[in-house]
């Protein structure tokens, strides 16, 4: 078996490279159009970094598993095709600013009609609103050649950032959507048969496309409310003296609800969550349910802009910023549109301390260990004074950070003023 995989970003090439290391029988050729991309999956520096994906790709590269530009030959010569581009929030047009823009995919089966010259199993892997998949078939057999059968199927990924190449080897579930016709059946036969290579086949889930589809945007929905709820109570916790973490821990024991996704935060960011959300939102609007938009919406510390940390941030940095001035993130229109403009405003450094001189402020917004270990003492003293430590992950030491003379914010856990007054020397009088 040949197969394409069109779009070489952060879903499709995990999910190829793991699938060309435990299927050494399928040829594996992921397209893209940008050269740079292609060029780069083929150097050993690889355009998204994820632990263990470099190992994976050196081993099958060039093997099972080739990186190319060529996408006609790519389609001509494969039996199943992952369609896995980008989906972006709308910003133009009906459904601005909450419909899934479908460009990219409608381009990508366009593409495949017209190249096709054998029977395909065409495969939607990014995350799409339901019934995407009957719009591809519609373009699809509107196009197609005499005597040439598609089959639709979905096969939403449920990948972390930071955990994508486990996720894929360890999977909790695969799901596979088809069409309820015995050439549907078979084709989602021949998508398990893959996956039943490292899958265990019960772990293997198959429906329709409409519910495989509909899945996906409900698991993100469901992730991001939980984030949500716990950054909402660390509001609580900060006014009454509660430690949100504790809050959580102890929540988190009971077996119906469980730990994860429970760790108040910055909030979420990135291109998922909101993005999906918001495709939810305009569905139920779309089917006149409008009463499922306060659950979707309803928690004002659901996304970085409106997270808790921020309010902390601006009234202690003199109020000199509003939340106006402060961009949403790397996914939002004014940084995809015009990336020239971002890069002249943000500096970006290799070195941490270089990074912290003369500033006011450091935010820890990334949970990793080499932040963790950095030389605070030395910081503080590069750092403008008074110098603020903003612990948007509640990995630090703020007993310590006190000590060395850092003003410290966290979320969920009322401020400590005697931390700050033995910061100034002063022993509070008990």
């Amino acid at each position: 078996m040949k197969v394409c995989c069109i779009g070489a970003g952060y879903v499709g090439g995990p999910t190829c490279a793991v699938m060309a290391l435990k299927c050494p029988d399928i040829v594996i050729t992921l397209v893209d159009k940008s050269v740079e991309r292609i060029a780069q999956w083929n150097s050993d520096k690889l355009p998204i970094y994820e632990p263990g994906l470099d190992e994976v790709v050196k081993k099958c590269r060039n093997v099972n598993l080739f990186f190319s530009t060529d996408i006609e030959t790519a389609i001509k010569e494969a039996d199943l095709i992952f369609i896995s581009v980008n989906t972006p929030t709308k910003v133009s047009g009906n459904g601005k600013g909450r419909a899934a823009d479908l460009k990219y995919v409608e381009s990508a089966a366009r593409m495949i009609a017209e190249i096709a010259q054998s029977n395909k199993i065409v495969v939607e892997k990014s995350t799409v609103p339901v019934r995407a998949a009957e719009s591809i078939m519609h373009i699809l057999r509107a196009n197609q050649k005499p005597g040439i059968h598609y089959d639709i199927l979905s096969n939403p990924e449920f990948l972390a950032e930071g955990t994508a190449i486990n996720d894929l080897l360890n999977a909790d579930r695969v799901l596979i959507g088809g069409e309820e016709t015995t050439e549907g059946h078979e084709a989602v036969a021949k998508l398990s048969w893959i996956y039943e290579h490292w899958i265990p086949k019960q772990h293997i889930l198959t429906t329709n496309t409409w519910s495989s589809e509909l899945s996906k945007l409900a698991a993100n929905a469901f992730l991001a409310q939980r984030i949500s709820s716990i950054n909402s109570l660390s509001a609580v916790c900060e006014a009454t003296g509660a430690d949100v973490s504790e809050v959580a821990r102890a929540v988190g024991l009971d077996s119906r609800i469980g730990s994860k996704f429970l760790q108040a935060s910055v909030g979420f960011g990135g291109s998922c969550f909101q993005k999906d959300i918001l495709n939810l939102i305009y569905i139920c609007e779309n089917l006149n349910l409008p009463e499922w938009r306060p659950t979707g919406t309803g928690h004002r510390h659901e996304r970085l802009p409106e997270a808790p940390l921020l309010p902390e941030i601006i009234e202690s940095l003199f109020n000199t910023w509003s939340p106006e001035q402060i961009i949403d993130d790397l996914t939002h229109p004014s940084v995809t549109e015009s990336p020239e403009n971002v890069k002249k405003a943000v500096q970006i450094h290799s070195d941490p301390y270089s990074a912290v001189r003369a500033t006011h402020a450091l935010v820890i917004c990334t949970e990793w260990d080499e932040f963790v270990d950095l030389d605070f003492q030395r910081i503080y003293q590069s750092m403008m004074k008074p110098a603020y430590i903003f612990d948007g992950r509640k990995i630090l030491d703020h007993e310590r950070l006190h000590q060395i003379g850092f003003h410290v914010q966290t979320i969920g856990k009322k401020y400590q003023r005697s931390g700050l007054l033995r910061s100034w020397g002063i022993v509070p009088q008990l």
